[in-house]
């Protein structure tokens, strides 16, 4: 019996150390304000809307990708030349094979050595398929798949040397390996471990280096990496998220430009979701937007962001605050939500964008931007800082 009582204690102290570690951090709601958000693609009773990924030009122009049905067949494209609040579906401007490209596109813009702009869209399958537009996005044009084995193509492509027009980049995406050191592909899961690996470019995109791994650890499922230099240039940061759901996402760290890197360790619960995908906001904070996954977190399952600094992510502090930013209908668990998008544009607008289930009705996911400014965000964490202190 007094083993008993003290396991029941030990388990409540826990519980209670998690809860209070959650809360470290005021978490805002403007999930409900409606004036913010713009429908991209809404779904249907029929059409599930899944997977998007965004990337912005210099022009503040924006490219969304996105697939139809959860992790399902590639194809719609659409552009906005007004900082989201309104699209244009470019989906007939792809190459028919396209549409049979499956599960979770995203897409990059790859300066070249000459200063010429390429946009890529990779695929999952099949093999890490892709295409690829020299005039913004106007037209495309089909090029051979990679032949990586992968459960999802590049989820975060960062440039090797940053500040330099060399056509040099990196390239992050998870794969599955079975025990015995075989390399899976394709969904759904199959037995054996996910890692992280890496691929390089040195022509903007055009041919890849053989991956090789970088984040594998025993007892842990590491994937959907989001890789970011350091605000000094001098470190890749690369958040992961951990898909056990039994801890904290991870973070690891490269010095010498992706050539080694250090071993995992976790974040803080404040940062720990799936798929994270962020930018730096004008006073050098980072906005990281995720599918929360925090245990006991108040807005697990939805689609949130955070606010801090490198620093904070380096040290395992909870950061400034977290942000509800879209509630997520689906059932019986809101967690189907999250793939996102983010983009700060010149007058420090954030557009943030994801698929979930917007509506508690029949229709299937949308996709969904919502757009703030982080001075708006800051106020509302002061007067809930204010508030608590009362």
């Amino acid at each position: 019996m007094r083993k008993l009582c003290f396991i029941v204690v030990f388990a409540a102290l826990v519980f209670a150390s998690v809860a209070r570690a959650q809360n470290a951090v005021p978490t805002l709601d403007i999930s409900q304000d409606e004036a913010r958000q713009t429908v991209i693609a809404a779904g249907t009773p029929e059409v599930y809307q899944g997977h998007p990924y965004l990337v912005k030009n210099p022009d503040d122009s924006l490219l969304v990708v996105w697939c139809v049905n959860h992790g399902g067949a590639a194809g719609p494209i659409a552009k906005s030349v007004d900082g989201g609040l309104t699209w244009t579906r470019l989906d007939e401007n792809a190459p028919p094979e396209y549409r049979t490209h499956i599960n979770c596109p995203s897409v990059y813009r790859l300066v070249d050595a000459n200063g010429k702009a390429w946009h890529w869209v990779f695929t999952s399958q099949p093999w890490l398929a892709r295409i690829v537009s020299g005039d913004g996005g106007e037209t495309w044009e089909e090029k051979a798949p990679l032949g990586f084995a992968n459960v999802m193509a590049f989820s975060s492509i960062v440039p090797k040397n940053p500040g330099v027009q060399d056509g040099k980049y990196l390239g992050f995406y998870h794969r599955r390996r079975a025990a015995d050191g075989t390399l899976l592909n394709k969904e759904p899961p199959q037995k054996g471990r996910l890692e992280v690996a890496i691929s390089e470019t040195s022509d903007a995109g055009f041919t890849w280096s053989e991956p090789r791994t970088i984040a594998d650890m025993e007892g842990k499922d590491l994937c959907e990496p989001f890789a970011f230099w350091s605000p000094t240039n001098d470190e890749i940061c690369c958040l992961l998220r951990e898909n056990t759901h039994k801890g904290r996402s991870m973070v690891t760290y490269s010095r010498d430009r992706g050539e080694t890197w250090s071993e995992p360790r976790d974040v803080s619960w404040e940062l720990t979701g799936d798929r994270h995908i962020g930018a730096y906001v004008g006073d050098g904070r980072l906005f990281i937007a995720f599918r929360d996954q925090a245990i006991d977190s108040e807005t697990r399952g939805h689609f949130v962001g955070w606010v801090g600094t490198y620093d904070d992510i380096k040290n395992g502090r909870p950061g400034d605050y977290r942000v509800k930013l879209l509630h997520s209908y689906a059932k019986p668990w809101a967690g189907d939500c999250g793939y996102p998008g983010v983009a700060v544009l010149k007058d420090g607008t954030v557009v943030a964008l994801t698929y979930v289930k917007y509506r508690d009705d029949e229709n299937k996911h949308s996709i969904v931007a919502t757009r703030f400014k982080i001075e708006e965000l800051d106020q509302m964490a002061e007067r809930a800082k204010n508030e608590s202190a009362e």
